[in-house]
């Protein structure tokens, strides 16, 4: 969509409403009318002018964000809804992150009642675009060095994070029980097994060296940049937790998956960093434990929210990353005989039964 003035562009969203209220629902009908607001915004209280405005993604939560052209220069507008989101915390990290020489993007201006952000613009290329085996090396060792110095640079005693304790650990759990197991699939795990699958997952996350936690460290969210390269985005949910949380986000990535050979290598690689660095003091099997067990509980998660994204949302497009994410805690479970007989479970009953729930 290429207007050439602000007003034009504010009746296009108003023509679109108005020619399809009959066919919109009410989320549709909220998510336009926010983008006149969003606008009006930009033109009457920024004064800028806008020559181009565009949707440039929508993540897994009710966040939408736009690009936009104003001046020959491109802008980032985070929307927000402020019933359903809050921009306290990106906000928070964003200046959080920036101290600690994590790239992160500008916040150039705020409208926090109305619930939207004038951000930098990292362009379109992410991680996930461009990975493949020969860009890897150099995309991953880029990532990792961004990874240490979140790690390092970012103290856990004055930046007033939520902590990644257990009641969050096992909130994260029944996701993947509540939405996954019992609203997708209509079936029910064993209780016995299902509960020492938990204490074995929090106790070890619980156990290990607690640092800054950006939550969603993966392809998806770094951003392929000419200079100072990668731009880390979708920060807003960072806590104080387990050290090989971000680390696992990435290796064992739910949007694309590389030969254990490779993340074992880059898991040594990162491993070595830390003890130099001094945030671990411990054997390297134990490292990879804890690497591991937080995959696990990380990926359990995942398909939680992958199954109520589809369920609840309508975003059915992650239904396709379940049966990679599944594979994973298999294969984990596979390491452990304390984890065989649940691996066993997934494989042969929950997974077989997913195959069939894409076949309706």
């Amino acid at each position: 969509m290429d207007l050439k003035s602000n007003k034009m562009l504010s009746d296009y969203f108003t023509l679109i409403y108005l020619s399809n209220i009959n066919n919109l629902t009410k989320p549709m009908i909220d998510a336009d009318l926010r983008a006149i607001s969003m606008l009006d915004w930009l033109e009457n209280d920024l004064l800028m002018l806008i020559s181009s405005c565009e949707l440039a993604s929508s993540d897994a939560s009710f966040r939408r964000y736009f690009r936009v052209i104003s001046d020959q220069n491109s802008f980032i507008v985070m929307d927000a809804p402020p019933e359903k989101e809050n921009t306290e915390p990106f906000i928070k990290v964003a200046k959080l992150l920036s101290e600690s020489n994590v790239n992160v993007p500008i916040i150039y201006q705020q409208n926090k009642e109305d619930g939207f952000l004038l951000l930098e613009d990292f362009g379109v290329e992410c991680f996930l675009d461009k990975l493949d085996s020969q860009t890897a090396p150099a995309l991953y060792q880029s990532a990792c060095d961004a990874l240490l110095n979140l790690q390092t640079s970012t103290s856990i005693a004055e930046c007033a994070l939520p902590k990644y304790d257990e009641a969050l650990l096992q909130r994260e759990l029944s996701i993947f029980e509540d939405w996954f197991l019992h609203e997708l699939l209509d079936i029910d795990s064993p209780a016995f097994l299902w509960d020492r699958v938990q204490d074995l997952l929090v106790s070890s996350a619980l156990d290990q060296p607690q640092v800054c936690v950006h939550r969603d460290y993966h392809s998806r969210n770094l951003m392929i940049l000419q200079e100072d390269s990668p731009g880390i985005i979708d920060f807003q949910d960072a806590v104080v937790g387990p050290i090989t949380y971000d680390l696992v986000s990435l290796l064992r990535d739910c949007y694309i998956a590389w030969p254990e050979s490779e993340v074992e290598e880059w898991l040594h690689d990162y491993y070595d960093r830390l003890v130099k660095a001094k945030l671990i003091n411990c054997p390297l099997v134990r490292f990879k434990r804890w690497f591991d067990l937080m995959g696990m509980q990380r990926h359990l998660k995942a398909v939680g929210i992958f199954a109520r994204l589809h369920l609840r949302d309508g975003k059915s497009n992650y239904l396709k990353d379940i049966p990679r994410t599944l594979n994973y805690v298999i294969t984990v479970c596979g390491k452990y005989s304390e984890l065989s007989e649940f691996g066993a479970y997934i494989e042969y009953q929950v997974l077989p039964k997913f195959e069939g729930y894409l076949l309706l």
